[in-house]
């Protein structure tokens, strides 16, 4: 069996399963800061913790394991590419916004939300723009 064809399809399994995590759950934010009853507010707290913690919070590690494992596979010159250069970097960006993420979700929890719906929506933006511009760099690969 060739491990890199295998590493490579899981890999895409899992950045597959975080994308949609990703950009989902800043639109369950903009519905949660609209909430009106509590009753509202305590559904979206249970769908928010649980798209988090066991969707996005394995397939975010997954993505990581197996994109670490299809280096290994390459070669660690693959680093000198300009192209692995430019998904690293986004990819870091990827996860600091995944884990800001984790910082809003406690804000919820709390009652602690200070930011409006408006910002939401503007931030679920992010992870679409690094979708397109990685898969564009990955495709083609500059140099």
């Amino acid at each position: 069996m060739n491990l890199y064809l295998l590493f490579k399809s899981l890999h895409l399994i899992a950045v597959i399963s975080w994308m949609a995590g990703l950009l989902y759950l800043p639109r369950i934010f903009v519905y949660h800061s609209e909430a009106l009853h509590d009753s509202q507010k305590d559904t979206f707290k249970i769908m928010e913790r649980k798209l988090y913690n066991y969707i996005m919070m394995p397939a975010m590690l997954l993505s990581w394991l197996f994109g670490v494992l299809l280096i290994h596979s390459l070669g660690f010159n693959i680093f000198l590419e300009l192209w692995m250069q430019i998904k690293i970097i986004l990819v870091l960006i990827l996860t600091f916004y995944h884990f800001l993420l984790g910082k809003y979700l406690s804000d919820f929890a709390t009652n602690d939300n200070q930011k409006s719906s408006k910002f939401y929506r503007i931030i679920n933006e992010v992870p679409t723009i690094i979708l397109i511009v990685v898969v564009f760099v990955v495709i083609f690969k500059p140099l």
